[in-house]
């Protein structure tokens, strides 16, 4: 029997779903887990009640290897101590070499001798020289990845217009396409400074209304109307309009 979890896994910040037999793993558990990097911590953010025997979509679901140790939670301290070292090393060498790129993270493999170094720039870059130098200094394979400036705000994080932490920062698994007609529909300003997120892209959230299909709106001002275009659905609740404020009465 299986019980299903998310997991957020601390060195991307994705956040995942992974079943477990283990019944005392319990929220703000540390764990581990099996990602292309190889073992990875992550910490649990929510378990389900449920205990899952025959779910049909089960097997699909990757399987926690094991709650975290105090061995392990030394090893991923060091791993991280390590990557940070190996981003300073870098990006003196980016910078003596004047190469023309903007280094993001570290991550290091702990399957094998192998790191990945993210990086964002507007065009393709010759970078043998510094890979020379990164695989010379660390003895490993270094492999340079190219990522998007959305993938950058996910890794690196902060806070939106609204005071919260960014969406893909926290929640959002996948980055979805964000159309100009996603604002049109919601009424809003049109300026590029309202509806663009910290990476300069527009924010994610404009999607979110999209799931429901339309835009709620006030008709005939007494009633407040949400309509769903994709099922043709209209839904309308009632608005209280005339609202008396009562004074306590003095006491004696």
């Amino acid at each position: 029997m299986f019980r299903v979890i998310t997991v957020k896994i601390q060195d991307r910040m994705d956040i995942l779903h992974f079943k477990t037999k283990e019944c005392e793993i319990q929220p703000n558990d540390h764990v581990i887990i099996e990602s292309f990097l190889g073992e990875e911590l992550g910490i649990v953010v929510k378990t389900f009640g449920s205990v899952f025997n025959d779910m049909k979509n089960i097997s699909a679901i990757p399987e926690v290897l094991r709650k975290a140790s105090d061995k392990d939670l030394e090893n991923f301290n060091r791993k991280s101590d390590e990557e940070k070292k190996a981003y300073e090393f870098c990006l003196k060498r980016i910078k003596d070499r004047e190469i023309p790129i903007k280094l993001i993270k570290v991550s290091y493999f702990t399957s094998e001798r192998k790191a990945i170094f993210y990086f964002t720039s507007e065009g393709r870059i010759d970078f043998r020289d510094l890979v020379k130098d990164l695989a010379k200094k660390f003895k490993m394979r270094i492999e340079m990845r190219q990522i998007g400036i959305r993938d950058e705000a996910k890794m690196v994080g902060g806070l939106g217009v609204c005071g919260r932490q960014l969406c893909c920062k926290t929640f959002l698994n996948s980055i979805e396409p964000i159309t100009l007609q996603m604002a049109k529909r919601q009424n809003l300003n049109m300026n590029p400074i309202k509806i663009s997120g910290q990476c300069g892209r527009l924010m994610c959230c404009l999607s979110y209304e999209e799931d429901i299909g339309g835009r709620i709106y006030i008709e005939d001002q007494d009633e407040l109307v949400g309509y769903n275009e994709e099922e043709d659905i209209e839904e309308v609740v009632e608005v209280l309009e005339d609202v008396e404020t009562m004074e306590p009465e003095p006491q004696p």
